[in-house]
């Protein structure tokens, strides 16, 4: 058997196939979904240099910073870059537009927000925020920035909703170097559960959801799940394998008044059999579709050593040959299933996906800006045009639109300006956010 004839090669070549018939008229939809964000771009030369930015990075260039977007549009570099880079326009006001869009769209009181940190290499010093840190995507300490991302994760769909850059103490302290890059004055140093923090609240006011789900960078801190109490927010959270954790349906060993502090990677392996459950989830997602789960009420150590408030311990593994683990924390009330804990920490997986669309297809990672205003107007940028490629593919069924995403099949590149002309009255005007357009008359969202 070849290896294309494998049934998982041919489930995925069937994935890609999308016919140039579904996917007909694309630029004419791409014109009506900027429809509602133009208008939060300040000047009308603004419009033009977003439009040509959103084309170019739903289109099939190799590397989609400013200057081939430039080149390809047959523009000259400067503006374009300027835009991006130092543009006098709100990216703050065209996230909070996103927002209300996905919630107009993907809107579910059970839906998760997922924190997740994602790390850009860089091979200077001189871009804001770079150091020597962490990066996951090499694996290892190397020159990077690292932005704070937040995704939407809901039954009906799924979005990045916000971002930010994590500056460090050394840059925070560093006039000179803010200077440089142009970093406001109201900025300080925060640590990256700080800034997740700030993201979920600003996300909460356009954008219901049930749950908060993160890595172990978020779930380590007993601060950040403190808060998110405070908040009466229920979460799933990673937690390193070395966390200190006691059983509180453990019996206490003879002489003492509690049972004893253990690592969770400990405790997880001194389970008898007859405690892990087979948890079977739901397709959509890159995770796993079955895995075993196990838990029990928990305390667990803070970073000072104290004991922390009653949590719940979901240990789950995938029944590979050599199984993945995950150690979690969570809050939420004994009546919810066990599955349904399960289900939550797999929403996390929609991140990956959309991390992987956004660097594989419209240049989240590709940019070559140096300032503050320029990494978050890039990644406003991307993240809108992440979020057309979202709705592209759920308007085809949820199949793949390829490596050069749906709008390259459709032909983005010519101009959209007579396309415009041809959308209809807008329906769902009653909506806040949707502006008109000059002689009063609405557009579709989505066409």
């Amino acid at each position: 058997m070849s290896l294309l004839d494998h049934p998982t090669a041919q489930a995925l070549l069937a994935d890609a196939e999308v016919s140039a018939t579904a996917v007909a008229g694309c630029a004419w939809r791409l014109e009506c979904f900027l429809q509602r964000y133009l208008p939060r771009f300040y000047r009308v030369e603004q419009h033009d240099l977003a439009r040509v930015v959103l084309q170019g990075k739903l289109s099939g260039l190799q590397r989609k910073t400013s200057e081939p977007i430039a080149y390809q549009a047959g523009r000259p570099r400067k503006p374009v870059q300027h835009f991006v880079g130092a543009g006098r326009w709100d990216d703050a006001a065209v996230m909070a537009e996103l927002r209300r869009h996905v919630a107009l769209e993907c809107a579910d009181p059970d839906a998760v927000l997922v924190l997740d940190p994602s790390a850009f290499p860089k091979s200077g010093y001189d871009s804001c925020g770079v150091q020597r840190q962490w990066c996951g995507r090499l694996g290892k300490v190397e020159n990077c920035q690292l932005g704070v991302f937040l995704a939407y994760v809901s039954a009906a769909g799924m979005a990045l909703v916000d971002r930010r850059l994590y500056l460090p103490q050394e840059w925070a302290a560093d006039d000179q170097r803010r200077r440089q890059t142009h970093v406001p004055p109201a900025v300080q140093f925060q640590e990256s559960w700080r800034i997740g923090l700030d993201l979920i609240d600003r996300a909460g006011a356009d954008l219901p959801c049930g749950w908060v789900a993160g890595d172990d960078e978020f779930g380590r801190c007993a601060e950040f799940r403190a808060e998110l109490r405070r908040r009466h927010l229920r979460y799933v959270l990673d937690v390193p394998c070395n966390t200190l954790i006691r059983d509180l349906g453990e019996a206490p060993a003879p002489g003492k008044r509690r049972p004893p502090w253990r690592r969770v990677d400990a405790w997880a392996r001194a389970l008898p059999r007859g405690r892990w459950r087979k948890v079977r989830l739901g397709d959509g997602s890159k995770g796993p579709k079955v895995v075993w789960a196990a838990e029990a009420w928990v305390q667990a150590k803070d970073e000072d050593g104290g004991a922390g408030p009653r949590e719940r311990l979901v240990v789950l593994r995938t029944a590979d040959r050599e199984p993945r683990r995950w150690f979690t924390l969570a809050r939420a009330a004994a009546e919810v299933p066990l599955a349904k804990l399960a289900e939550v920490h797999a929403r996390r997986h929609g991140a990956e996906e959309l991390f992987g669309a956004g660097k594989g297809e419209v240049g989240l990672g590709h940019y070559e800006v140096r300032s503050w205003v320029g990494w978050h107007h890039h990644m406003t940028l991307s993240l809108l045009a992440l979020w057309f490629l979202q709705l592209e593919r759920g308007r085809l069924g949820g199949k793949n639109p390829g490596a050069d995403g749906a709008a390259t099949a459709g032909g983005v590149h010519p101009a959209a300006a007579a396309a415009a002309a041809e959308c209809g009255p807008d329906r769902r005007t009653s909506q806040p956010g949707v502006a008109p357009q000059r002689g009063g008359a609405h557009l579709p969202l989505v066409c």
